[in-house]
């Protein structure tokens, strides 16, 4: 019968929307899933830390110790730079030797942060990678200093879809 065939042409087309539906719905999650997870990797800090990040106001951030001498250390960028070595003289003190004198410098311009090398022995890292030059600080991103490790924390004020 001419008439079923048209029928099912158009249920075959129905099934085919419902499951693009379906997979669009199952990308999103996945997107959202996996936001949470690195939002919690990023946010497993305590009630100080974390009242700490919630006190900053905007155009400030904060630098959390994860791994080295000064574990859980917390370091406030508020400053337009803020250099951190292994000098007395600087402003975030680093007492190891796998830190050089002048290691690296956080740079704040308006409410965006980044850090540069400043031609360090051992490199600076940001997520993972060594930064030739400078880098752009995102909410979350965890920045080597030698053997020190840190978590940077924005503003609470200043993270997309804050305001």
């Amino acid at each position: 019968m001419p008439g079923t065939e048209v029928s099912d042409d158009v249920n075959a087309g129905e099934q085919a929307h419902r499951a693009g539906e379906t997979e669009a719905r199952a990308t999103q999650q996945f997107r959202e899933d996996l936001g949470a997870m690195v939002r919690a990797r990023t946010t497993d800090l305590t009630i100080d830390e974390q009242e700490a990040v919630a006190a900053l106001p905007s155009g400030a951030a904060l630098l959390v110790v994860r791994r080295g001498a000064n574990l859980g250390a917390r370091f406030l960028l508020d400053e337009p730079t803020s250099v951190a070595g292994r000098h007395p003289a600087v402003d975030i003190f680093l007492d190891d030797v796998t830190v050089s004198r002048r290691h690296a410098e956080f740079t704040r311009e308006g409410t965006a942060f980044s850090v540069r090398d400043l031609g360090s022995l051992n490199g600076t890292f940001v997520d993972g990678r060594r930064i030739d030059g400078e880098a752009g600080l995102e909410d979350g991103a965890e920045v080597q200093v030698g053997k020190f490790k840190f978590t940077f924390f924005a503003s609470r004020f200043d993270l997309p879809g804050q305001a």
